[in-house]
């Protein structure tokens, strides 16, 4: 008991010691000398910053001693990054920021080193949320999908999945909350499952991320940031209020902000309400109506060498599976066959600080509740019934419905990750960890898709920075894995839908090795190589059954191998006062690629496909330019392609591979820092998609077609609230058009015609 005193009180007079240090300054312009006002200061790792006063001071206090990376960030200035030491007791630093044209830059969250995308060695797309809703996107999968290298193939407009470069579901890994996403995302009927509402920033890593991820990443990595909460000693509040006149589409929510000294708490409320699209024909696509309901709430607590929070979100929502152009109705019910999923998140993320190291540790739990309802008693009559009164039948679908589903799996997933930040040494920056999962599907419904199996990851990596010189940066990865597959027998074995008892094991070593050139003060250079890989999911393993959306019968492959690949990344860059220019190439070989194809066959009047491997390449870019004149910051013109190729080793196309896009755009953004008109803009873009001739064996030529968008939007003050509204329109030309992306393409259905979005959102 005396040692437990003795070791509390060391634990105390630490804490109180530390507690003590503090670090203040001033931040001015470079220029004219003068303080700048509202300047965000803050240490990333620790999540602690301040903001200057009128005069440019700062002050933060209750510092761990040790060296950290300090960022100052201020729209309209070049972004300060650098590393301080902090010492015991008061410490200063002042800052001289510089007036730049180039917008203001963020820190990257997706990466271990918490740098300025400038910094990186590896490329990572940054885009906040704010930005891409003033696009007008009905779901968040769509808005993320404008970024250069990233597509989304949809089934209607409420079921989306994001695409980078050519490879999608379980090759790409959503990361929300700070953990892996995992809610049956194999199925191509299934959707994001995340709500834009709380959601502050996204990022994308196109290429393989399996170094600093493990399987699944082989891909690239979605990662959306959450919100942060308020600074201390403050509350914020907000409502926002958004409608789609396509969809009807009603979009609400409420969150609220508050931080002490020391705790912290958030909570935000969203709905989400549409009706079936019109296509660019001006008909509804029946049953692509949707719903959801979104909460999300946090607690966090932060002393001096310790910071943890606690976060929690539950997502229901009701997606119809659009399959024709039938029935036109502006119902909110989905119809038969219709989805319900409920979704909960909750995670978990601790930092302790050292001395010059720290620990970082993440766990989390998805529980992911998938109901599917199908239509069994829809023969002659049901269709007479149907006829005669949709009231009636959305009744009997209430009645009937929810008393049994076909399909009904629960997915339930504890994460870890547990990374370690090794004490600085001379010019290298290292981080060691271990991440895993442990998962189990279960089946309630009267039909399975997959069986009844248990998962489980473990992982372990390390990777290191080195920063050579002011031009030259390095860095270096290592990692291992293993994955256990454990999967029940399903049926009688020798009778019909029979699946037998699988258990399979996969191992993996990744490496990655990156390098950046600042070859002059405006030119960068990056070139990485990285191998990633991908153990074959439950459905490509086991599947034995009609899947809904993909008017297909799956059979699987349990002798499936791990599927490998190696990617070789090059990024240029050059950015001045008045332009900017990039380009970016990829080439991507896969070894015992997983795909799909049809035998010939049908089982139940369905065609059956089965899961194949074979050896697959995919190659090519991203190029872009964005003009800024100086001293005419106010105008923007941007441009970028993308181009993507996908083929087996036969030759054979691959399937889903995006065609190649044009963006063109014109903005124009006015800040008035007086006055109760605060900021305004507008854009008007062209957005050119080209005929994708380059099919495989299953698909059909997809002709080209573009589409003209346009939208403007400004903060103004008034009775002393700030306001943001946003109004913008998708398609305005209502050009009639499909995708090659869609699952509805094979049905002749359109993709959505003109929307009208208009927001507002009220800051209390």
């Amino acid at each position: 008991m005396k040692n437990i005193i003795l070791s509390m009180l060391c634990i105390l007079t630490y804490i109180s010691a530390n507690s003590q240090n503090s670090l203040s300054g001033k931040i001015i312009n470079k220029e004219n000398q003068e303080g700048l006002e509202q300047v965000t200061i803050y240490f990333p790792q620790m999540e602690k910053g301040d903001i200057t006063d009128s005069e440019g001071k700062y002050i933060i206090e209750a510092l761990p001693t040790g060296t950290y990376k300090i960022v100052a960030s201020y729209l309209g200035f070049q972004t300060f990054s650098g590393n301080i030491t902090i010492e015991k007791g008061s410490n200063t630093l002042d800052i001289s920021l510089s007036p730049s044209a180039i917008e203001m830059e963020e820190v990257i969250v997706s990466t271990p080193f918490h740098k300025l995308q400038r910094e990186n060695v590896m490329k990572v797309e940054y885009a906040k949320l704010s930005a891409l809703k003033t696009q007008g996107a009905p779901t968040l999968v769509e808005g993320i999908g404008t970024i250069p290298g990233v597509d989304v193939v949809s089934t209607g407009v409420g079921i989306g999945k994001p695409v980078i470069r050519g490879l999608t579901s379980n090759r790409v890994l959503v990361y929300t909350q700070g953990i892996r996403l995992e809610n049956q995302q194999f199925g191509a009927e299934h959707g994001l499952g995340v709500n834009e509402a709380g959601i502050e920033s996204v990022e994308v890593i196109k290429g393989p991320a399996s170094l600093l991820y493990g399987s699944d990443a082989m891909g690239g990595v979605l990662y959306l940031n959450p919100e942060k909460f308020a600074a201390s000693n403050s509350t914020e509040g907000d409502i926002n209020l958004n409608y789609n006149s396509n969809t009807q589409g009603i979009s609400s929510g409420a969150g609220i902000r508050t931080s002490g000294e020391r705790f912290k708490y958030l909570l935000r409320l969203a709905s989400n309400n549409h009706v079936d699209y019109l296509g660019g024909d001006g008909n509804r696509v029946t049953n692509s109506r949707f719903n959801e309901k979104d909460l999300k709430a946090g607690f966090g607590y932060q002393a001096t060498s310790f910071k943890s929070e606690l976060r929690y979100n539950y997502n229901q929502s009701n997606l119809g599976i659009p399959e024709e152009v039938g029935l036109q109705t502006t119902s909110r019910t989905p119809d038969l066959p219709y989805q319900k999923l409920d979704n909960h998140i909750l995670s978990s993320n601790t930092k302790i600080f050292f001395n010059n190291s720290n620990l970082d540790v993440t766990l989390g739990y998805i529980g992911n509740n998938r109901k599917e309802f199908e239509d069994h008693h829809h023969d002659e009559e049901d269709e007479e019934g149907h006829e005669e009164g949709e009231e009636e039948h959305e009744e009997d679908h209430e009645e009937e419905g929810d008393e049994e589903a076909a399909l009904d799996m629960k997915l339930n997933t504890f994460n870890y990750n547990l990374l370690y930040h090794l004490p600085k040494w001379d010019k290298f920056e290292t981080v060691v960890g271990v991440q895993g999962i442990y998962q189990t599907n279960k089946n309630f419904g009267e039909e399975i898709l997959i069986p009844d199996a248990t998962t489980q990851d473990i992982g372990f990596l390390g990777t290191t920075h080195f920063h050579l010189n002011q031009n030259n940066d390095f860095q270096v990865g290592l990692r291992y894995d293993h994955r256990q597959i454990d999967g029940k027998a399903y049926g009688v074995s020798g009778e019909d839908g029979y699946i037998a008892p699988l258990k399979r094991n996969f191992n993996s070593f990744n490496g990655a090795l990156g390098y950046k050139n600042n070859i002059s003060r405006q030119f960068t250079g990056r070139i990485n190589v990285a191998t990633g890989f991908r153990a074959p999911n439950l459905a490509e393993l086991t599947s034995y059954g009609t899947h809904e959306g993909t008017n297909r019968f799956e059979i699987g492959n349990a002798d499936l191998k791990n599927e490998q690949n190696l990617q070789v990344d090059l990024a240029l860059e050059f950015q001045n006062e008045h332009y900017e220019f990039f380009i970016n190439g990829f080439h991507n070989s896969i070894k015992d690629y997983i795909f799909i194809a049809p035998s010939g066959t049908f089982m139940d009047e369905t065609p059956v496909y089965n899961y194949l491997q074979q050896d697959a390449t995919l190659y090519g870019g991203e190029i872009g330019f964005h003009l800024h004149p100086h001293p005419y910051d106010w105008l923007h013109i941007e441009s970028s392609y993308q181009t993507v190729f996908g083929e087996l080793q036969t030759g054979d196309p691959l399937p889903l591979i995006p065609a190649n896009k044009l963006t063109n755009t014109l903005r124009v953004e006015f800040n008035n820092a007086r006055g109760w008109w605060l900021r305004s803009n507008a854009f008007v873009s062209l957005n050119t998609t080209f005929k994708q001739g380059k099919v495989s064996i299953f698909e059909t030529v997809t002709p080209g077609y573009s589409l003209l968008n346009a939208g403007l939007g400004g903060d103004i003050k008034f009775l002393k609230k700030s306001m943001n509204f946003t109004l913008s329109a998708n398609n305005l030309l209502d050009k009639a058009y499909i995708s090659h992306l869609s699952r509805l393409k094979s049905d002749n259905v359109l993709n959505m015609g003109r929307s009208v979005v208009v927001g507002l959102n009220i800051l209390l």
